[in-house]
């Protein structure tokens, strides 16, 4: 119900706010301060422009601006931003769960979004996909979504299995190198692929996802051109899914590694759609 409310809002702002290029007033008076201590670019530009369009101010300083190097720990750096008067603090850090303990040590009326923590979850992102997907396919109840790619090390990929599977989607195929695979254990609803072929036979949707360099233990990391060779979406690979399939990626893409450039740019790919819809699912959330 969560989830359904969330795109029907974002939806909303997509209509009234975004596409017609106005700002209102909803979040007028409230500071919000972006947090990435990794490197972003849809997603924090993204928070930044939903945050605008809502009324808000914004503030983003620079991670080595803060007193973490004087020694100053990050929950105290956030309680004294807290008395300062930042209301949401929007978070990207390398450590899985950090936001949430984060929260944790607040006060109740202070509020944090997980934009992304280590290989764990990306929720907005996972929103923002699930958005997309029903402005093309309208229902998961029939939906067949294909994962490509490193997606035992990708946040995005966790998020989407949960939220798909939330929403019931019955067919969740994951295609990677058996490395690249997750290692815990998958919903009934999931089934793991070694080939395009077989895993992209009929399918509705393809979510493509880079390989995950900065997060992968070196010993992990495939040969690229070989990578590409076998799990590369190009274009005779979108022929095994159905004539409608579309193709989405999270971003940044890699072109010739896991996605082949005319792919990126078809008429079937959703991967700028992704990007608008972000603002306004942001705004949402």
């Amino acid at each position: 119900e969560l989830i359904l409310s969330l795109m029907s809002r974002a939806e909303h702002y997509l209509k009234t706010i975004v596409l017609p290029n106005k700002v209102n007033n909803t979040l007028n008076g409230q500071v919000i301060m972006n947090l990435f201590f990794e490197p972003s670019t849809r997603t924090q530009a993204s928070f930044d422009i939903a945050a605008y369009r809502l009324g808000a101010k914004v503030l983003n300083p620079r991670i080595q601006d803060l007193s973490l190097l004087k020694g100053e720990s990050l929950v105290d750096t956030l309680k004294n931003f807290e008395a300062m008067g930042v209301a949401l603090f929007v978070i990207r850090h390398s450590e899985n769960h950090k936001p949430e303990f984060l929260s944790s040590e607040l006060n109740n009326n202070t509020r944090i979004i997980n934009a992304g923590d280590g290989i764990n979850q990306h929720p907005s992102q996972c929103l923002t996909d699930l958005m997309t997907l029903t402005q093309v396919k309208k229902s998961f109840s029939n939906l067949s979504i294909a994962i490509i790619g490193d997606i035992k090390h990708s946040r995005v990929a966790h998020s989407l299995i949960d939220g798909l599977t939330i929403m019931n989607t019955p067919d969740i195929r994951l295609i990677a190198p058996e490395q690249l695979l997750p290692a815990y254990t998958l919903p009934n609803n999931v089934s793991n692929f070694s080939s395009l072929a077989e895993g992209l036979k009929n399918v509705d949707a393809i979510v493509c996802l880079r390989i995950q360099k900065e997060r992968i233990d070196s010993s992990e990391v495939p040969d690229f051109d070989l990578f590409y060779k076998e799990f590369g979406l190009n274009s005779q690979a979108v022929k095994y899914a159905k004539k409608d399939a579309i193709i989405m990626h999270p971003g940044p893409i890699n072109r010739g590694i896991e996605i082949e450039s005319a792919v990126a740019v078809s008429t079937q790919s959703m991967i700028l759609t992704q990007s608008h819809n972000s603002v306004a699912m942001r705004m949402a959330i």
